[in-house]
């Protein structure tokens, strides 16, 4: 198939021009607010409180998925849920043709100042389509799922992923190891960054872990929430099942090292698009 004809397959949005974002920006704004997810990740302030995220080893995980996937050079990728780039921008910098989709339109105009002929980002909701057929890989990384209240919208956005995929396309998902998230889990803690005392409560509540955010700056008080669904390998087991995916490996951590329910801090999957 030519790369014309396979385009011309594709569902693609068209990036928002300057002049268009003047006016649909203080309506998407307010849209985003409804959700916890999309007014924490909307905020400068999360990137104020987590700015110490070790790109070195975002940056080592993905040379080891590269050794151990093999894309061939010509991949096309998908970064879901890509926040401001850092995965997609280092992926393209392997040589890889990469497309990043997050909800957060200030993570997204972030992103696109790195923008090339290979590389491009758009605002957009994981759970709906945005190509058929397409990419060769899909990654969903540093446990950028979970969010949604129901088990039927995390099949419906993992749905959505495979028919994104060619063919026996992989996915590729990382979450943290709830196992031993609920082991070692501390109430409370104090962060202080760039001048701001960062007040940090945890707690699970049913089969959600919680944390809320709260802190004063500039004479104005901040309460920010994260709720993250407590999702274990035998729930990816069963929505991966639902969802046109087959399991192929599991690994614990960025070294791809055999999974430890007790130690392991990660949860990684690779899954292949089964054939419908």
């Amino acid at each position: 198939m030519s790369k014309n004809k396979n385009k011309s397959q594709a569902f693609k949005f068209e990036k928002i021009h300057k002049a268009e974002l003047a006016i649909f920006a203080p309506a998407l704004i307010g849209f985003m607010q409804r959700k916890w997810y999309q007014k924490w990740f909307n905020s400068p302030y999360y990137h104020i409180l987590y700015h110490q995220r070790n790109d070195e080893e975002a940056e080592y995980f993905i040379d080891n998925l590269c050794s151990f996937l093999k894309p061939t050079s010509n991949a096309r990728l998908l970064d879901i849920a890509c926040g401001r780039g850092r995965h997609s921008i280092y992926f393209n910098k392997k040589g890889y043709d990469v497309t990043g989709i997050d909800l957060s339109y200030a993570n997204i105009k972030f992103a696109q100042q790195f923008e090339n002929e290979k590389l491009h980002f758009y605002v957009h909701d994981m759970r709906h389509l945005l190509y058929i057929n397409y990419f060769d890989i899909a990654l969903n990384l540093f446990t950028s799922f979970g969010y949604f209240e129901t088990e039927k919208e995390h099949i419906k956005a993992l749905k959505t992923f495979s028919r994104a995929l060619k063919k026996d396309g992989l996915f590729v998902l990382d979450f943290f190891n709830t196992e031993k998230i609920l082991q070692h889990l501390t109430g409370q803690e104090i962060k202080t960054v760039d001048g701001i005392e960062f007040h940090i409560n945890k707690k699970v509540v049913k089969d959600k872990i919680i944390k809320t955010i709260s802190f004063d700056h500039k004479h104005k008080s901040f309460l920010f929430t994260e709720e993250v669904k407590a999702l274990r390998k035998e729930d990816f087991e069963r929505i991966f099942k639902a969802s046109n995916f087959n399991i192929l490996h599991l690994f614990g951590d960025y070294s791809l090292n055999e999974y430890d329910a007790n130690k392991s801090d990660r949860l990684i999957f690779i899954c292949k698009k089964a054939n419908a």
